[in-house]
């Protein structure tokens, strides 16, 4: 990865974080994502389960729906979705189903990781599309308002 796009995803990366907060300030479990194209943001969101008592109220699944609204198709070739901590099974599916490009997150979910951790969703040949994988964008400051939320939780 060059120092230009390193810079790119960690500023992208940084907004997710800000939705990540806004997470964190409404009791939601901690992750902001949103949805890149062409160097514009056409959607971001952050985890809204508890509030819309919806299981399906993920950070990346609210934003998917945002960015097929936004550019009129459910297919997001050309899109990148940065979201702040690795998704689960649910959503890396629903991300190979929008035909998105690539994923830059954060920090790994060792108990349901869909990723990397447990499964590799994305990358399986199986499916009949594959996705471009960044991980460990700002790892350190997404694991840690992880932390600080369970933390406060417990």
């Amino acid at each position: 990865m060059t120092t230009e796009e390193k810079q790119g995803h960690e500023y992208y990366m940084k907004l997710a974080l800000g939705e990540a907060e806004r997470a964190f300030a409404g009791g939601e479990v901690p992750v902001g994502a949103l949805l890149v194209k062409e160097g514009r943001v056409i959607g971001s969101g952050h985890n809204l389960r508890e509030a819309t008592r919806d299981p399906s109220g993920h950070a990346e699944m609210l934003v998917l729906r945002r960015g097929g609204s936004e550019s009129d198709s459910w297919r997001l070739a050309g899109v990148t979705l940065y979201v702040t901590k690795e998704p689960c099974i649910m959503c890396a599916g629903a991300m190979v189903n929008a035909r998105i490009s690539r994923l830059v997150y954060g920090c790994r979910d060792e108990k349901a990781g869909g990723v990397d951790s447990l499964y590799s969703i994305l990358n399986d040949a199986r499916l009949n599309h594959q996705v471009e994988v960044v991980s460990g964008v700002l790892e350190e400051e997404c694991a840690e308002l992880l932390r600080r939320f369970f933390r406060e939780r417990r």
